[in-house]
């Protein structure tokens, strides 16, 4: 398996319910403020316990160009 290079790392994670409906606007917001820098490689990761539920979304990229 190739490594893609990437130079920095993202991370949006949020356990509350009202934050995870707004993740998706939060990320196009970043990716817009951003747009300079090329998404190489992204990760989707979900836990859970009795209680809480935690999606995180972690976003590897590089400058474009």
């Amino acid at each position: 398996m190739a490594m893609i290079p990437f130079t920095g790392v993202k991370i949006f994670s949020t356990t509350l319910a009202r934050d995870r409906e707004m993740m998706g606007e939060t990320i196009t917001r970043w990716l817009k403020e951003n747009s300079s820098l090329e998404i190489v490689d992204k990760e989707v990761t979900q836990s859970s316990d009795k209680e809480f539920h935690c999606l995180t979304v972690t976003l590897f990229y590089k400058p474009k160009g």
